[in-house]
Parts: C-alpha cells; structure tokens; sequence
C-alpha cells in the first residue's frame, strides 16, 4: 500500500486485524517516482501474498498533496500523482492484482450547484487537479483491474489537515477567520479507511463494484467557516470566535473550488456502508472512537 504513512495509510493500517493483512509503505519505502522500485514492489507483494494464500489487494493512498506547491512544482507532482500511478498500474496488471486508486474532488471545476456525480464531466483549474485527473485516466487505461475513488476535505490523527490547524490556531489566537464561500463535505481518514477496505474485501470475493469510479465522503456538506466552527465547539471553545470570510481575503495562486461536495450515490448503489454524517465523524474524533 503506497502511502503508508499519511493520514489515510495511518489508518488503513490501523485497521488491519487477524483478516485483513495490511502492508503500509510511507514513501521512505516505496518511491512511486522510482520505477523499478514499484514493479519489483509489487512482483514481491503478489509472490508474498501468493505463498501465504492471501488474496492481494493495492491501495494506492500515496499522492503529492501539496496544493499550492504543485502550481510552481507541477512536473514533480505529475510524475507522483500519475506517472507513479501509470507504473503502478501496470505493475498490478501484469500480476493480476487489483488496484483500489485514490483520488480527489480537484478533478471537477468546483462551480456546480449540486453534489457531483461520477457521471459528470472533469474540468480541474488547478495543477494539482489537473495531476490527478491524469493519474485516473493512467490508471483506468492500464488494463488493470482497478477502482477510482474519490473523497475530499479529508482530515485524520496525523499529518497537515484543518482539523489539527484550527485546533492549533485556537491556542494561539483570540479570534480565527476562515473562508465561508466554498463548500465541501469533510470526510474523517478512519472513516474513509473502512470504506477502503470494505471496497477491497468486496472486490476479493468477487463482488466488485460494475462502476469503475466511485465517490466516497462523509454525509452531509459545510462551508470551511461552518467546519471551523463545529470544531471549536467539538474542543469547548466558543464558536463565535471563529469570524467568517471570503477567498478573496486570502489570495491564493490556487483556483480553489467554490463547490466540491462529490455525491455518495455510486458507493450506495455498489451496497457499500455509507459513511457517517460529517458532524458524526468529527465528534467521534475527539471523543477517540
């Protein structure tokens, strides 16, 4: 699993119990840039797995996550976002190994007025976005058995995420002020996670998903102001202090989405568990469970 170690690898192995064998690569391990490193990787992982008499599954959680960075680093993070990818998936292919690939709510325009369905069509305005669309088409292209999902506004226990910014920020300053005109729907990495591995076991048994893109996040839809807000009084701060704006009080060389909600209707309709409301999630968070 590239990605081991980031929010969403963190809990993916977190989860791993006496059925599910998880093995966590961080990119200290596992250089998706490096290409004989990924196919003899996952030539090892098969062979491993095949011994062993485990049924293997790929989750590629690695990605280059550096938004704004991407902008003036495009070539590094197409050559992680789909390059890598590219490679990854054929290296599955030629080991028959199926191919669970994570991906985002950049790859839409962001300017629509209701959830995006899987059905609609891309339009990323931001290198980043425009890195992963290209690793979808890599993936989807390579003849490989594999998943696309896409998830958003995404937040765990470890990394950089709003989440442990806002509850940094709360420590340090009286009032905080966070943009209220672009909306999304958070989605908690361990919640995510689960849903990642119900995918996975379902595609080992022989009951994968007919779609080949999937769209996973938590229930329900919130501004960044609304999200900031919930957690200050998820932590027994007052919410008030929490001021709201617009992008245009924070000038960013990224073309953010102004609506990036992605609709769950393709995860229910392949009879996968939704994932809990957002505001479920977030006070599971805090509370440890």
């Amino acid at each position: 699993m590239p990605g081991g170690s980031g929010q969403l690898g963190t809990d993916l192995a977190a989860l791993a119990n006496g059925d599910v064998k998880v093995t966590a690569m961080g990119s200290k391990d596992l250089d998706l840039t490096r290409t004989g490193d990924v196919i003899r990787v996952v030539t090892e992982f098969a062979d491993a797995a095949k011994d062993a008499g485990h049924r293997p599954v790929v989750i590629n959680a690695g990605a280059y996550t550096a938004v704004d960075k991407a902008e003036t680093e495009e070539e590094r993070a197409f050559a992680v976002n789909a390059d890598g990818p590219r490679v990854l998936a054929a290296a599955c292919s030629a080991r028959r190994v199926p191919l669970v690939h994570v991906s985002t709510d950049y790859v839409f325009p962001g300017d629509a007025s209701r959830p995006y369905e899987v059905t609609d069509p891309i339009g990323p305005r931001s290198a980043y976005g425009r890195t992963k669309a290209a690793g979808e088409d890599a993936v989807l292209g390579s003849g490989a058995r594999a998943w696309i999902v896409r998830t958003g506004w995404v937040y765990g226990k470890t990394g950089h995420n709003f989440v442990r910014t806002m509850v940094r920020l709360e420590g340090e300053r009286d009032t905080v002020s966070v943009v209220d005109d672009q909306r999304g729907a958070p989605t908690s990495s361990a919640d995510l996670a689960a849903g990642l591995l119900e995918l996975a076991g379902r595609i080992v048994e022989g009951e994968a998903p007919a779609g080949r893109v999937l769209h996973c996040t938590g229930a329900g839809e919130t501004t960044w102001f609304g999200f900031a807000r919930a957690i200050f009084e998820a932590i027994g701060a007052d919410p008030e202090r929490v001021k709201p704006c617009t992008s245009a009080d924070f000038p960013s060389p990224v073309a953010r989405p102004a609506y990036s909600v992605l609709s769950n209707a393709s995860w229910a309709e392949a009879g996968l568990t939704p994932l809990r409301h957002w505001q479920e999630a977030l006070a599971a968070y805090f509370q440890g469970s």
